[in-house]
């Protein structure tokens, strides 16, 4: 795309976006650049792409740092090859559910920037102003095959700010690391956390009933404040012009945000009681839920996430550590993986448990397909690509290996869902970041505990 034409779409957009959202659009831009790379040929092997295919004997070729082919007999044109013979090909992994970053190793209290926990609501915080890009989380993620993940908020708020979908590359600024252009994802939280965070110091929300009408009454403010900002902008092209403009406010220009359909909503929830009450709250305000995350309670409601597009970030088998997590069963994310529409992820939540997001899955697939259910790997790796993209809305861009996409690319010594599978390639855009068989391409950090130490 020119400069030029970029100049126009650029003042199109002045045109009809309220000013404040162009502010919130244009603040802590990313700066990320793939790395360069050239043209590779992945051959001969066994290749999910993301899209409910399975490809026997298949090769995928990346160039420019986009998929440019997938199939079989492919030309290497001058691609460096890299043999795939009894290895499985995948798109690269996504965490639609951690605190890398912000929670980072090691694991001291000067470090605890997920939570802001001074009001019920604040939506005004940004996940990514708390990053840390040292935290070697990050590297251990991407030897498990992890290429993009989004960073948000902890639960102990009502409503407890923006998250941030990251790129899994080394980088000194969180912008370096940012995504280009993937929506902000606000993170609520229903249940527990909010009502022990503030009921235990003797202020509200105290009751699931408080929880609710703070949630309402932080959106029935957010309605008053996009009303005002639409009409001043209307305003505007009056010949009485629009006036003074609204004062503004960080905290409800996420909300406004959120209500524009410009904001994704990620809601921790755990009981199927609650997230109905989520979606109800959703209709009520005009607003779309992208994900329930952790969800214990899902596959009670499995019809209606899939009737109204909502996904389920799911954990394969945790249960049972507080009251709202007790009646979760192992087959919750193959319940929730509906033929028709479901949309099932596994996530972490875990800085552990996102380096074998492909082993917990493959729980998942032990436990569905005793039941009954029939789910082969390429269906199962949706739940942690083409799945994760969509509720995180970069699916346009990445998740599955189709002409186009990012080259986001993950070669496993063989079948990815087993105990025994390791990743021994992963490339981000068309770059190889992380090369099992070479210490070079291993990532390294000062504040990874028995680190070696070069002669």
């Amino acid at each position: 795309m020119s400069k030029h034409v970029k100049a126009r779409l650029l003042a199109t957009a002045l045109l009809v976006l309220p000013a404040v959202a162009l502010a919130a659009e244009t603040a802590y831009p990313s700066t990320y650049t793939p790395v360069a790379s050239g043209p590779v040929l992945v051959r001969n092997a066994t290749v999910l792409t993301g899209t409910g295919q399975r490809l026997e004997g298949a090769d995928v070729l990346m160039r420019g740092g986009r998929i440019a082919a997938v199939g079989t007999g492919l030309s290497t044109d001058g691609a460096t090859v890299v043999d795939g013979t009894g290895k499985w090909v995948t798109p690269g992994l996504i965490d639609v559910h951690s605190h890398l970053g912000v929670y980072p190793s090691p694991g001291a209290s000067a470090h605890n920037d997920g939570n802001e926990i001074t009001a019920p609501v604040t939506a005004q915080v940004w996940a990514e102003h708390g990053v840390w890009p040292q935290d070697p989380g990050f590297g251990a993620a991407l030897a498990g095959g992890v290429t993009t993940m989004m960073i948000l908020p902890g639960s102990a708020n009502l409503i407890g700010g923006r998250g941030v979908v990251l790129r899994n590359v080394p980088a000194t600024t969180m912008q370096a690391m940012k995504f280009p252009d993937a929506p902000h994802g606000l993170k609520m939280a229903c249940g527990e956390n909010p009502k022990r965070v503030y009921g235990g110091r003797g202020q509200a929300p105290m009751t699931r009933m408080g929880n609710l009408a703070g949630y309402r009454a932080a959106f029935a403010e957010a309605q008053k404040y996009r009303a005002a900002w639409d009409k001043y902008e209307a305003g505007k092209g009056d010949r009485k012009g629009g006036g003074e403009p609204p004062a503004r406010d960080l905290r409800l220009d996420t909300l406004a945000g959120v209500l524009r359909g410009e904001i994704t909503v990620q809601i921790h929830c755990y009981r199927a009681d609650e997230m109905a009450l989520m979606l109800d709250l959703a209709e009520e305000f005009g607003f779309k839920i992208a994900a329930f995350h952790h969800g214990v309670e899902a596959y009670k409601l499995a019809d209606r996430l899939a009737r109204e597009g909502v996904c389920g970030a799911l954990w394969a088998d945790w249960w049972g550590f507080k009251m709202e997590a007790y009646d979760g069963i192992q087959e919750n994310i193959a319940l929730v993986d509906r033929p028709e529409n479901g949309c099932a992820i596994v996530h972490s939540d875990s800085s552990e448990g996102i380096q074998r997001l492909n082993q917990e899955a493959a729980k998942v697939m032990a436990r569905g397909e005793r039941a009954g259910l029939s789910l082969p790997p390429e269906r199962a790796i949706r739940w942690l690509t083409t799945n994760a993209a969509k509720a995180i809305g970069i699916a346009d861009q990445t998740g599955s290996l189709e002409d186009g996409k990012r080259a986001d690319l993950v070669l496993w010594n063989g079948n990815p869902f087993s105990v025994y599978a390791q990743a021994e390639k992963v490339w981000v855009d068309g770059a190889l970041l992380y090369d099992r068989g070479d210490k070079a391409r291993q990532p390294v950090t000062d504040f990874m505990l028995g680190q070696e130490v070069s002669p």
